[in-house]
């Protein structure tokens, strides 16, 4: 048995076990014996709490997150995970025979408030027994994951029942199921219900089509409490979306997120779109990548962006056909929307000219941007001089995902001038395949050791070959480099870097260095 620690929790009451992948589920005499002992150890000794913790804790110790892997059988875990919050058992090989186990564990944990379920063949049948536990009145289960479980609209039946009887119910995600527009018609009315609270749905990979939007509408109606809704990856197309955004524009919801990636939204959608962020000062989070909006749609979501009621934070707008024309209206919602905190613009055509358009932007400040994902964005080392400018001038941006452009060694060099700038802020920063060789490491190595709030560093898919894998690696042993992630996927190296790698593993253990 393998135990990996995981980082602490916040203040908590219980404890969190994971079982994660791989996991086998035949039963293992000796391996059950150990790892009970061990849980038993670990959650149902009694500890006196320590000072701050004690307002929160009561008489139960604080207790950090574990992860467990072993062999054995959800049966035999009944009697002591009766104080555990939060149970995650993604990807372990599960069927709808452990679903029995699963709702007694349910049935018998009152504490439970987090199941994870993900990535297991549960089916229909296996969704009803644990419907069961999940119907007790003892159960006050409030987060439930069932993506790729291999459900149909057979499930949705049950589900609602859950819905419209377990009010501490606040979030559900089954995506990745076959579920058709039918059966979420069946969960709507499961919403509807005044005893449903849920706050979070998620619906991607459900295969729904426009028919399915009425009833939506209609749920968000009823349901006020309702935060998140994501319908990404399901066939709605332009006349459906209208009619949500009409819908939610309506809706006394104070909906904070909406995922439409993958839609089939065009253009034609976007007046609509704009339309709630402009009514919807409660929208932070808007992703609309993989849909074919072009420069005219983004424009029409530029005036949503722009009105004084829209506080967005996050907004994805990957592969949408954009080109430098969008950069000018990008530019704008970037200088002047303060909330704005996230964007992503990977695989857009945006160019040179248009990268140094939202720099310019960038550098004014009022511009509060964190994040930045530019990847694939056909950029070359023309636009790194405005690039530099911005790290050296713009203190809020931390992450910059700037890789899959033909950068070269020049364009990073210039990149780098603005890194070491005492008023760059970078903590995360990919590079991969951005055409760099062995000569650009020596002066990655130094930011590395010059600037401490560099975390993570990734340099996938360029040809640095051994001298410059070694330079990287003399500048993590430097205790002045406080790198937390290098990431070198795809880099060929000799015998002679595997050896100081696995050396560098035992000297920096709080590095990782993955490849």
């Amino acid at each position: 048995m393998r135990v990996h620690h995981l980082p602490a929790l916040p203040k908590v009451q219980n404890s969190c076990i994971c079982i994660a992948q791989p996991v086998s589920w035949e039963a293992g005499t000796q391996s059950l014996q150990c790892l009970t002992t061990l849980v038993k150890n670990l959650f149902l000794t009694p500890t006196r709490p320590s000072p701050d913790t004690a307002p929160c804790c009561s008489q139960e110790a604080q207790i950090s997150r574990f992860a467990f892997i072993a062999s054995t059988s959800v049966k035999e875990w009944t009697d002591v995970l009766h104080v555990c919050f939060s149970f995650r058992l993604d990807d372990c090989n599960l069927s709808s025979s452990n679903c029995r186990d699963l709702s007694s564990i349910i049935h018998t944990n009152p504490s439970l408030k987090e199941l994870k379920l993900n990535n297991n063949e549960l089916g229909d049948a296996g969704i009803e027994y644990l419907c069961k536990g999940l119907l007790t009145p003892s159960c006050s289960l409030q987060k439930l994951w069932l993506q790729n479980c291999n459900l149909t609209s057979a499930s949705c039946e049950t589900l609602r029942s859950v819905l419209s009887a377990q009010p501490s119910l606040t979030e559900l995600h089954v995506g990745d199921n076959r579920l058709g527009t039918a059966g979420v018609k069946v969960l709507c009315q499961g919403l509807m219900n005044p005893n449903c609270k849920l706050q979070k749905l998620q619906l991607e990979y459900c295969e729904l089509t426009a028919d399915i939007v009425e009833a939506l509408n209609a749920a968000l109606q009823a349901k006020p409490t309702l935060k998140e809704l994501s319908l990404s990856n399901n066939t709605l197309g332009d006349t459906a979306v209208k009619q949500l955004c009409r819908g939610l524009v309506e809706a006394s919801c104070d909906l904070e997120l909406l995922h439409l990636e993958n839609c089939g939204i065009t253009s034609d959608s976007c007046r609509d779109i704009s339309a709630v962020l402009s009514s919807k000062p409660s929208l932070l989070d808007l992703a609309v990548g993989d849909n074919k909006i072009g420069d005219t749609g983004l424009a029409l979501l530029c005036q949503g962006l722009l009105h004084p009621n829209c506080k967005i934070q996050k907004l994805w707008l990957w592969d949408c056909d954009l080109t430098s024309a969008s950069c000018k209206d990008l530019s704008r919602v970037f200088s002047t929307k303060e909330t704005l905190l996230e964007v992503s613009l990977i695989d857009n055509n945006l160019r040179d000219s248009g990268m140094e358009m939202l720099c310019q932007a960038l550098k004014d400040p009022k511009a509060h941007l964190k994040e930045l994902w530019v990847r694939e964005c056909g950029l070359t080392a023309a636009c790194c001089k405005a690039v530099s400018s911005v790290l050296s001038v713009n203190k809020h941006l931390q992450v910059l995902h700037i890789g899959e452009n033909k950068l070269g060694n020049a364009g990073v060099e210039i990149l780098c001038e603005g890194l070491l700038h005492p008023n760059c802020n970078i903590h995360s920063l990919w590079l991969g395949n951005c055409d760099i060789t062995a000569a650009c490491c020596a002066t990655l190595a130094n930011v590395m050791v010059t600037k401490q709030n560099l975390t993570e560093l990734d340099l996938s898919y360029n040809t640095l070959d051994d001298e410059g894998v070694m330079k990287l690696c003399e500048a993590v042993r430097n205790p002045n480099c406080k790198m937390q992630q290098l990431i070198l996927y795809d880099i060929f190296w000799g015998p002679e870097v595997d050896d100081e790698l696995k050396a560098l593993e035992e000297a920096r253990p709080d590095v990782k260095i993955i490849s």
